[in-house]
């Protein structure tokens, strides 16, 4: 929520938020109206508040072993089934957050990878695999896609629609005093659903306690119509889609890209490797989408890590291709760097359409994802910039009181006196 907009203020005051960012974890609490809120303590930055949050995401997802599996197919035989076959032990905060947008809809489990005979009964190779199993049907259909939360929806829906994240509000009705009581033990059986996330019907049931949480609270004092205009309403400013072109910057040097990504005391860069044939479909379109995600989070005043270009004609090109073995030079190749931990991350999709590298940026900052170690020979020892900084910043001596030099063949060395006050 933008604190800042008029509209919001009396709500940010009224959540006691003095400064930002501030995260509030809001749950129903026992009494409509009044929300149990827990004000996160740790630190500002995206790993930890990932965690905090990602620890509150209620469960739905079914651990399922061998001597399980058939009892757990048996259960709600008319709906759809979904299993992904994991060598990990956590349920992940995707499958999870999936689960919960299929409530009521799709059955999730998770099957670790010790447990063979579950893999051998939907021929299962490799980890992680999910498969679907549609309403009525034991016959598997395998996801071979990327485990991003959007491609994962994308396939299920062929069977089924997600719920909705924000169902419409129902209308509001005169009520009696019975349905005021009604509404109330309606309001319990919520706060009980809600808890457990175990159906559909808790997200509707969400929706309607959001609404009544906004009744019950202190009313906010009505904003002003933001399409009246007065005269002391400036006109905006208009500026042509043509005009506006987000670009990244270019680095033909190879100590621009060293001082800027390659270095010990560098963090993460995105590197997009281009063949010598810029104008190639793929190159236009990983600078166009880099240079939009970009964008998108300066508007949003939000810190992001260096998107650059990488062309050809930069002689660390080859030997980022050579060295991480990447491939072809006359393909494109999108990298992170990391040069302080000396680590890289590959982008392994076939496109590079904004939406499918924007996910893959976000995996970085949220730091999943396998890493490999960056070639010692890419990472520079000291930055050519940084060591004219350094330069720079150095205070001069502070020169002690000198001492006439001893008569010699050859020139003393200078040293200060035995007893300096300095």
């Amino acid at each position: 929520m933008n604190c800042d907009e008029e509209k919001n203020k009396q709500i940010c005051g009224q959540m006691g938020v003095q400064g930002f960012p501030t995260l509030k974890i809001v749950r129903p609490g026992k009494k409509p109206g009044k929300p149990t809120v827990e004000d996160y303590q740790g630190p500002r930055q995206a790993k930890a508040i990932v965690e905090a949050v990602k620890d509150k995401i209620p469960n739905n997802v079914k651990r399922v072993t061998d001597a399980k599996l058939d009892e757990w197919l048996a259960e709600n035989k008319d709906g759809a089934k979904a299993i992904l076959f994991s060598d990990k032990s956590p349920i992940s905060a995707t499958l999870r957050t999936t689960a919960i947008d299929f409530a009521g809809i799709i059955s999730v489990a998770q099957v670790k990878k010790d447990q063979e005979a579950a893999a051998a009964k939907y021929g299962v190779e490799k980890y992680p695999t999910l498969v679907l199993l549609p309403a009525g049907s034991d016959e598997p259909v395998k996801y071979d896609g990327e485990m991003s939360k959007d491609a994962i929806v994308k396939f299920l829906s062929q069977v089924a629609l997600p719920n909705p994240d924000c169902p419409d509000a129902k209308a509001k009705k005169s009520k009696s005093k019975k349905d005021d009581k009604k509404e109330s033990k309606s309001s319990s059986k919520f706060a009980k659903a809600s808890a457990s996330h175990k159906s559909s019907e808790a997200s509707s049931a969400a929706t309607s306690a959001a609404d009544e949480t906004i009744e019950e609270a202190n009313k906010p004092t009505e904003s002003p119509d933001p399409n009246i205009k007065t005269e002391d309403t400036p006109e905006p400013i208009v500026i042509p889609e043509e005009e506006i072109k987000p670009t990244i910057k270019s680095l033909a040097e190879s100590t621009e890209l060293q001082d800027l990504c390659l270095n010990p005391k560098k963090l993460t860069c995105i590197l997009a490797i281009l063949p010598k044939d810029e104008s190639s479909e793929a190159a236009t379109t990983v600078v166009a989408s880099l240079a939009s995600i970009h964008q998108k989070y300066d508007t949003g005043k939000s810190r992001l890590f260096p998107f650059v270009a990488v062309p050809a004609s930069n002689p660390l090109a080859s030997s980022l291709v050579k060295e991480l073995s990447l491939g072809s030079e006359d393909q494109v190749h999108l990298i992170a760097t990391h040069g302080k931990k000396a680590w890289y991350k590959k982008y392994s999709g076939e496109t590079f359409g904004s939406s499918a590298v924007e996910q893959w940026v976000d995996s970085i900052r949220m730091g999943e994802g396998k890493k490999e170690t960056l070639a010692a020979s890419l990472i520079a020892a000291t930055s050519t910039e940084e060591a004219k900084e350094e330069k720079v910043a150095e205070p001069e001596p502070v020169k002690a009181e000198e001492e006439p030099e001893a008569p010699s063949e050859a020139p003393a060395a200078e040293t200060a006196p035995e007893h300096s006050e300095l």
